[in-house]
């Protein structure tokens, strides 16, 4: 019996498929590491903080900004570096952003003084502006729309553990010390992944950009800045410096800011312009109600992957590598909670997903800062429960929370809306370090461990009243 033989012109269009299809997953690839390499510069400086400060020097104020400036710039610059995209070309600002973001972290590396330190982060969270809002408009041209879904499937788990994942590679990098580098390797690692990033770019990530040409706003893009600088530069520094009457005046002052852009974003739409933002998305209860659940959710997040390292080294004395180990449990309760979000919860419950995840999440939080009291001085096997229980909860809410938060926005509104959202994610960021570093550094003079009970209980306060406003955001995820 002869094997069937298939017609030259069907054979070819087969590997012609089958080499599209890899490309497909390549360019994902490409953009997950992405993703990737911004949520671990994110969270990765928490674990390595005290050898920083062991070796430049500088107060509490420079940790909390150390962590703070990354995401402050990330959080002003977002919306700009999406419209850059839309006008110039997501390829190229991707390429831009991966270029300078890989320069920045070899001068984070090659810092001589914390001011220097706190700059370059500042620079590297500008240039991860650039490259990571580019992600969703590549992936849409990237897969035919059958294969979208699957491809959003993945980034659940991946983004999952990454954001966790910060503090277990922090602390194995600052003290495996590698070729004498110490902490200094936590920066190191982006220059090789953003390398390999760069060039697979080259080769499968297509030119795109926005058919209608819009143009940058630049004063809108002035005023949204400003406003986000009034809130969080006081935060941070308002503790070191007592707390005077400027910081409060500087904090009240970005709330007419914000409103003055959301009427200048209304005004540039009545005169056919391109706004930074589309007005329209503040009066859809249920895309606000998403920006008030993401905003307490990733404060929470950020600022407990800053304390709780802290807590471990400063209050009982755990090398960096320690308690990146003592982190795992969270890292791999995310993990699990944002895989079964991802592939079934959220998919069958929605919001109640959600809902659920955030009282888990502020549950185990509480149960870790009573472990802490109760045992005083606990060890890494007695706060690996309840961090497991949190990282769980948290992985739950990570997964379907952008499906969710976009379901009710019209297709329209939805690139602007996905940058408001990656933008008040990054700014919670800011926040949470802000928030939670100000409550741990104020009581700790009182003792390491008053200090993470009370900003653990913070935290989860605050999480479980996420849960309640919850209710506000669209009950399922548009399909």
């Amino acid at each position: 019996m002869t094997a069937p033989v298939l017609d030259e012109p069907a054979a070819r269009g087969t590997a012609a498929e089958g080499r599209a299809t890899r490309l497909h997953w390549l360019g994902l690839a490409v953009i997950l590491a992405v993703e990737v390499m911004d949520l671990l510069d994110a969270t990765i400086v928490g674990v390595a903080s005290p050898s920083i400060q062991a070796d430049l020097g500088g107060s509490s104020t420079r940790i909390q900004w150390i962590a703070a400036a990354y995401t402050l710039a990330f959080a002003v610059l977002m919306i700009t570096g999406a419209r850059l995209g839309d006008i110039v070309g997501r390829r190229r600002m991707f390429l831009i952003g991966v270029a300078g973001f890989a320069l920045c972290s070899l001068l984070c590396a090659c810092s001589g003084s914390a001011g220097m330190l706190i700059g370059m982060r500042a620079a590297q969270g500008g240039f991860a502006a650039m490259m990571v809002p580019q992600g969703l408009g590549l992936l849409r041209e990237i897969f035919p729309p059958s294969q979208v879904g699957a491809a959003f499937g993945v980034f659940g788990p991946v983004m999952g553990l990454a954001a966790v994942g910060g503090p277990v590679l922090g602390g194995f990098l600052t003290d495996a010390d590698l070729l004498g580098t110490g902490w200094r390797a936590v920066f190191l690692i982006n220059v090789p992944l953003a390398a390999a990033a760069f060039a697979l770019a080259l080769r499968v990530l297509p030119d795109s950009r926005a058919p209608h040409g819009p143009r940058l706003d630049l004063p809108g893009v002035a005023i949204l800045s400003a406003a986000v600088l009034l809130l969080v530069y006081p935060l941070v520094q308002g503790r070191d410096l007592g707390w005077p009457l400027w910081s409060y005046l500087m904090m009240a002052a970005s709330v007419p800011v914000l409103a003055v852009f959301v009427r200048l974003q209304r005004s540039v739409l009545r005169r056919g312009g391109s706004p930074l933002v589309e007005p329209g998305l503040f009066g859809r209860p249920g895309f606000t109600g998403s920006l008030a659940v993401g905003l307490v959710f990733f404060a929470a997040l950020t600022g407990i992957m800053l304390v709780v390292p802290l807590y471990l080294q400063y209050g009982l004395g755990f090398s960096a590598r320690s308690a990146g180990l003592a982190m795992i449990p969270w890292a791999l309760g995310s993990s699990v909670g944002a895989t079964l979000s991802g592939a079934w919860l959220g998919r069958k419950y929605g919001r109640t997903t959600l809902q659920g995840g955030l009282l888990l999440s502020a549950a185990g939080i509480a149960a870790v800062a009573l472990t802490a009291h109760l045992a005083g001085t606990p060890g890494g096997w007695q706060l690996a429960p309840p961090l497991l229980v949190s990282g769980i909860g948290l992985g739950l809410v990570m997964a379907p929370f952008f499906d969710i938060s976009l379901a009710g926005v019209p297709d329209q509104e939805t690139g602007s809306a996905s940058g408001v959202l990656n933008a008040v994610q990054q700014l919670s960021g800011s926040v949470g370090v802000a928030v939670l570093g100000t409550a741990f550094f104020a009581r700790a003079g009182h003792g390491m461990g008053g200090a993470l009970e009370s900003t653990l209980l913070m935290a989860a306060g605050a999480l479980a009243v996420a849960s309640a406003v919850a209710f506000l955001m669209p009950r399922r995820a548009a399909h």
